[in-house]
């Protein structure tokens, strides 16, 4: 049996594949990179943290077929975040915000800065994108969504818009996509053993007016039938998948891993 972490049960050979991966310098956009680079293909490695780039490229292990890029980038550059996809086989929109506030104390601007990288960022690079895909007849656009996409949770506001608008964009992609061999899905998580969650224990804490060491199984699993965090190996190997050849009637979808949450 293969244990958590382990890459490799999903068969995927991407030589000579170009893929982009957002939020790429830690947690699922380190562990996409890492999985991608490994089935050959060449991964743009794009975040605003240039230093976990680099660290990212250092952890490429040399006997991989593919190889990672680094490409620090601010995907509030909108303009840039466009160029940046030209030429791109495979898309994996993945860089995420996240602050828990009750919407009356939600700060706009921060609202406004979760929209831009989380919606408007992955509609410029599809933008970007889809014109190569087009072109060469075949393309894999995985969107990393969220139990968030599919469900409202209070105190997150900006997060869940963004998400839910990043469900309708990525069908819409799928149905542009589908004549020219191009599929669109998302993978839904639950949460994710990432610095990101990691992060919002205190803010849960505060918002929910409890201690922070009760956060985990009383507001982050409470709806979660496996009571355990998702692990970003787990979440890169569904994203493997669905770039397989067996997976290319898969499209306009969304792969919850979410432990049973939505099975509510």
């Amino acid at each position: 049996m293969t244990a958590i972490g382990t890459p490799g049960p999903v068969s995927l050979d991407l030589e000579g594949r170009t893929a982009l991966v957002t939020g790429a310098a830690g947690g699922i956009g380190r562990a996409c990179a890492l999985r991608l680079a490994a089935a050959g293909a060449t991964v743009r490695a794009v975040d605003r943290d240039a230093e976990g780039l680099d660290r990212l490229a250092g952890e490429v292990p040399g006997d991989v077929p593919g190889a990672v890029e680094p490409r620090p980038l601010d995907l509030t550059d909108l303009d840039a975040a466009e160029r940046a996809a030209a030429g791109c086989d495979l898309l994996v929109n993945n860089a995420g915000i996240q602050l828990v506030r009750p919407i009356e104390e939600f700060p706009p601007e921060v609202f406004h800065e979760v929209l831009t990288v989380m919606l408007e960022a992955p509609f410029r690079l599809l933008r970007g994108a889809l014109p190569h895909m087009y072109a060469g007849g075949w393309g894999r656009i995985v969107n990393i969504s969220s139990v968030h996409g599919l469900r409202a949770s209070p105190f997150k506001s900006a997060y869940v818009a963004a998400k839910h608008g990043l469900e309708g964009l990525s069908k819409t992609a799928a149905l542009e996509g589908a004549p020219h061999g191009v599929t669109s899905n998302c993978v839904n998580p639950g949460y994710v053993r990432t610095p990101l969650v990691e992060r919002q224990i205190a803010d849960q804490a505060a918002a929910h007016g409890i201690p922070e060491e009760r956060v985990l199984a009383d507001v982050l699993l409470a709806g979660s039938a496996l009571k355990r965090l998702v692990e970003p190996s787990e979440v890169a190997e569904a994203v493997a998948y669905l770039c397989t050849p067996q997976a290319s009637f898969i499209t306009g979808t969304s792969l919850r891993l979410d432990g049973g949450w939505t099975a509510h």
